[in-house]
């Protein structure tokens, strides 16, 4: 396989980081939209048209709208006779999945039995059963499930490794181990075994030895981005040896480029933009591989330390080696706006949209240049576009309610925009949902003091839960607890100096911190993060 395709594979997958399945059709293309409108005025017609709530409910899972689908999977399940037993199957067996994605074990388990009703010989199913089973803690009912696998199929790899992960449960480590290498033994060449293998590893807590296997499976199967998945989520929980894994992979064969990449792009994932600068500069002098978006990448993390003019450098090289560069003109446009440059922010931003007229991040892009300018009302109705084509996604509404209520004195529509922040399908406990901020704006600050504890009492393995803490202490004014924040962020190797010293909007930032002599003394206690 071309190099290429690997590493456009690994971009995405890293670029999103949350080690979810990637979606095949953005949820605001136009083909997305005009499917979902025939679904919509179909339903109007017959609000008891199950196969359509099936459809649709298909639709908003595979984009991860879980309330979204849960809600008409419910009404297809209500309407749909039981004669229709393939179709019960499905839904059930849909329900069971949207389930299992909001953590709701026990739900997803009886769904799943009751799917297993209309058809008992699906092997599939009675594998989720078997992993729910285990995932309840319920070892011997999870044994009897794996070993009917066994019976079903008796070259099994998910029936082996899930009574490898039974017997690791039992304290058996001896069994564990027969079990995993049987199942790579029956294929040796199949790069999913060592990911399965490296997860028993993982429950064993040989942390070095999954991270062996990863890497392994990434070395045998390039298209598959199931192994990068799974080293993006050990490095949340143990950055440290994700890393080692991968500088004792680029000892032993050090002109393999893809291994600096992927090391790279974990250390910009979490912040490490001087080790990342590193390793990107090391494939392109060393010609390991040619490739623009590499550039692309080094420049973020030249943005996130400051370095502006080394960031404009490198993404007008990503925009000239590639025919779709929309991004690289929304990455240009917050460069120049950086810069203090708007002609030129405005003008990037202007060709990220004729690149894609529909982009929203291209027009939130326009929006943040227009609205330093003094534009206020079109940069609140250009991120009100954005929000109707992206609706998923809480910066917008938060950017959105604060230009209305600082700049335009909408003081209802600002409201309204931080109130949609709440009925965003994110878990609360997700940083990135901003629940937090949006309860401040709101009034709710006993709700929102509740949403930091529970995000800053979780690990933070990089610094942002902290960063974020920062911000959210400083904006309420308690200097001394965004401080202590701001310090453990940095301990942790939090190096986003554009956050630290230039994030103006909106209201989530640490700006209200700069002008203590505090501020400038931690940055230069832990200067040596921030350095190449």
């Amino acid at each position: 396989m071309k190099l290429s395709k690997f590493f456009l594979i690994l971009l995405i997958v890293c670029s999103t980081f949350s080690a979810t399945a990637q979606k095949k059709r953005s949820f605001d293309s136009p083909m997305t939209k005009a499917v979902m409108n025939v679904y919509q005025k179909q339903l109007e017609k017959d609000s008891t048209d199950y196969e359509t709530y099936f459809k649709r409910a298909n639709e908003y899972y595979n984009h991860n709208m879980y309330g979204k689908a849960l809600s008409d999977i419910d009404k297809a399940i209500k309407y749909t006779p039981n004669s229709q037993k393939d179709l019960r199957f499905q839904e059930l067996s849909l329900r069971a999945n949207i389930y299992t994605m909001q953590s709701k074990n026990e739900e997803a388990l009886a769904d799943f039995k009751e799917a297993l009703k209309f058809d008992p010989s699906s092997y599939i199913t009675i594998y989720q059963i078997a992993n729910l089973e285990f995932e309840l803690g319920n070892y011997t009912q999870a044994k009897a499930d794996y070993n009917r696998l066994k019976r079903l199929n008796s070259r099994s790899q998910e029936a082996l490794f899930g009574l490898a992960r039974v017997a690791v449960k039992e304290n058996n480590i001896g069994l564990a181990n027969e079990y995993i290498e049987q199942a790579v033994a029956l294929n040796p060449a199949d790069a999913d075994a060592y990911v399965r293998r490296a997860s028993v590893y993982q429950l064993m807590g040989n942390t070095s030895a999954a991270i062996d296997d990863l890497i392994l499976a990434i070395s045998t199967n390039q298209k598959d981005p199931k192994a990068m998945v799974e080293l993006v989520k050990l490095s949340n929980t143990d950055y440290s040896a994700v890393i080692s894994g991968l500088s004792n992979a680029i000892r032993q064969a050090p002109r393999v480029g893809m291994f600096y990449y992927i090391r790279a792009t974990i250390a910009k994932a979490h912040h490490r933009y001087p080790a990342a600068i590193s390793d990107f500069t090391k494939i392109i002098n060393d010609r390991l591989y040619d490739y623009g978006g590499l550039y692309g990448s080094r420049s973020e993390c030249y943005y996130a330390l400051g370095k502006f003019n080394e960031a404009l450098y490198d993404i007008d090289y990503a925009i000239g080696s590639t025919r779709y560069s929309r991004d690289y003109y929304i990455a240009k446009s917050g460069i120049k706006r950086a810069l203090d440059a708007p002609s030129g922010a405005l003008d990037a931003a202007n060709d990220a949209l004729k690149k894609d007229a529909e982009s929203p991040s291209a027009m939130v892009a326009k929006a943040l240049v227009v609205f330093d300018e003094g534009n206020y009302q079109e940069a609140a109705d250009l991120i009100s576009q954005a929000t109707m084509s992206e609706i998923e996604k809480p910066y917008n509404f938060m950017l959105r309610g604060w230009i209305c209520e600082k700049y335009l004195n909408q003081s209802d529509a600002a409201q309204s925009s931080y109130s949609r922040v709440l009925d965003i399908d994110l878990p609360q406990d997700n940083v990135m949902s901003l629940r937090g901020f949006a309860l401040l704006k709101l009034g709710r600050t006993a709700e929102a003091r509740q949403w930091i504890e529970s995000i800053l009492a979780q690990a933070d393995s990089d610094g942002t839960l902290n960063y974020y803490g920062a911000c959210f202490y400083a904006q309420v004014g308690e200097t001394d607890q965004a401080f202590a924040c701001m310090q453990k962020a940095l301990e942790q190797g939090y190096a986003n100096a554009y956050n630290w010293q230039y994030n103006n909007d909106p209201e989530i930032n640490v700006a209200p911190l700069r002008n203590d002599p505090r501020f400038e003394a931690l940055l230069t206690q832990f200067a040596g993060i921030f350095q190449l």
